[in-house]
């Protein structure tokens, strides 16, 4: 990423494509640790790249959040030499305590890094605003967006509506491709 950035943990959510509860449950789970000022969980470049990587591996392996806070600490580890970011993609090895053969996955760290910078102006749309009171005007501010949704809307029925909504959700819960390959190890 080119600029530094800090932000509290429902824009970081907004930057991240994700629900700010579930960002808030790895900070919770201790997978990701963001720093606390003023009762307020503050994300930077890496962070925000760590936060990444751990929903990645979690939308695409299903792991716990035991397994992915060990992940995330050893991705930390190797972010803040800041070498590794440079790097196409991050191999994580994980050994069985048995002392078995490892697991690897291969992570896009490049391609990840780039979908956090193209998500980085969301930031701006979720202003950091005080609990509680509305802001003056908001109610005319909604019956606009209103209204130009309904313009925006006006020829698409509610069939089309309902289709590209159940299209969206089936793609969501499609299963991630697993693929297995072989390689012979020379004797």
């Amino acid at each position: 990423m080119t600029q530094p950035v800090q932000l509290k943990l429902k824009q970081a959510s907004a930057v991240l494509g994700v629900d700010p509860k579930d960002l808030q449950n790895l900070v919770q789970f201790k997978v990701l640790h963001p720093v606390r000022r003023k009762s307020f969980y503050w994300f930077d470049n890496r962070l925000l790249l760590e936060a990444k990587v751990a929903f990645y591996l979690k939308d695409l392996l299903g792991t716990s959040t035991e397994v992915l806070a060990r992940f995330t600490q050893v991705l930390s580890k190797s972010l803040k030499e800041d070498k590794s970011s440079k790097f196409r993609y991050v191999w994580i090895r994980s050994r069985p305590a048995t002392g078995g053969e490892p697991i690897e996955v291969r992570i896009p760290l490049r391609n990840l890094a780039k979908e956090l910078e193209q998500q980085l102006p969301r930031a701006v749309a979720y202003p950091d605003l005080p609990r509680g009171r509305k802001r003056p005007g908001w109610k005319r501010e909604y019956a606009r967006s209103l209204e130009a949704a309904s313009v925006d809307l006006s020829g698409v029925t509610e069939s089309q509506i309902l289709k590209t909504i159940r299209g969206y959700r089936a793609e969501k819960k499609r299963p991630p491709e697993i693929t297995i390959g072989g390689s012979k190890r020379p004797a």
